[in-house]
Order: C-alpha cells, then structure tokens, then sequence
C-alpha cells in the first residue's frame, strides 16, 4: 500500500489530532463518544431512592438511575444561560405537569416586562412536559426549540428534548431526588 503526500498529512494530523485530545482529558476524567461526562450515581448519593437525576450542566447531561439501579440513561440538555442564573445543589421533584401552562418568573418580568403567560401548546418554552423541583422556579422539563439543546439558553431550567422528557417524566416519581453539579 502506498500512502500519498496529501495521505500522509491527513495521517499526521489525525495523529496529533488524537493525542491532543487525550492530553486535554484529564486523567481520571471518563467521557463518552458524546462527550458527556460519565457519572456515577454514588459520587452525588448516598443511596438511590425511588429514582436519582444528576443534571451535569458542564457537559449538558442529565443522568437518570433508576431504584435498584438497574435502569441507566443520559440525556442531552440546554442549561442555564450562566453561572448566575444556575442553581447548583441537592432537590427533588414535587410535582409533575402534562401539558403545563409557563409564567414569567418575577426576575424575567424586570428585563421583559411585555411577556406573558404561554398556555399549552407549541409556543410553550416547557415543552410538552415539566417536572417541578423543590426550589421556585427551577425545572426540568421538555422544549419545541430543539436549537436549544446542547446550549446554554435557559433562565435556570434544564431543558430536553419533548420526546426525552415524555420518557424522563414516566420514569420519575415524584420524590425522585435531584442534583445539579
């Protein structure tokens, strides 16, 4: 087999390409092919309880375990525009919303005192779904924007996908504990 000079180089850099990337990978540091940090339901918990989340807004994952662990899956997300506007810490879910209606939280009000409440339907920022957490105005829930996952570009919500949350949201009870990190 003979390799070409534009063969070479494409080789090369290739090469360089993948040992700069796992120079930058810390060691310890365990990603998939999506580039979602790995985590581990033990490092946030101490036990699982009915269902664990941990929404990893760094790598803009959300983690579910199920009771006995059995059940693993992450999901990819849009997290708060900044450091400011995420909340970080222990919760839980309290409460569950097919179909929910979206308010204005009070601090949106100040910047854009022209929005308005949004009822089901398309136009709705919460999607098709929400789980309420025990802190005000903090929610998990789905979003019609799909440019939104991935991103930074919610006002302290962690959004997903509708169909994801459809799934999310039949897989948690309400008293599922919850960790942002």
């Amino acid at each position: 087999m003979t390799l070409s000079r534009r063969g070479l180089i494409g080789f090369a850099l290739g090469t360089a390409t993948l040992a700069t990337t796992a120079r930058a990978n810390p060691a310890g540091a365990r990603n998939n092919i999506s580039s979602f940090v790995m985590q581990d339901w033990r490092d946030h918990f101490d036990g699982l309880g009915p269902a664990t989340i941990v929404a990893d807004t760094g790598s803009r994952a959300l983690h579910f375990w199920n009771a006995d662990g059995s059940d693993y899956r992450i999901y990819p997300t849009s997290v708060p525009l900044t450091d400011e506007l995420t909340r970080r810490g222990y919760t839980s879910i309290v409460r569950k919303k097919v179909g929910p209606s979206w308010t204005p939280t009070p601090s949106q009000m100040q910047r854009y005192p022209d929005w308005k409440p949004i009822g089901p339907g398309p136009d709705n920022p919460l999607g098709t779904h929400a789980m309420y957490l025990s802190w005000p105005a903090y929610i998990i829930h789905g979003t019609h924007d799909t440019r939104k996952i991935g991103r930074r570009s919610s006002d302290g919500c962690i959004g997903l996908f509708n169909e994801n949350i459809a799934e999310l949201f039949a897989l948690c009870p309400i008293g599922t504990q919850v960790r942002v990190v």
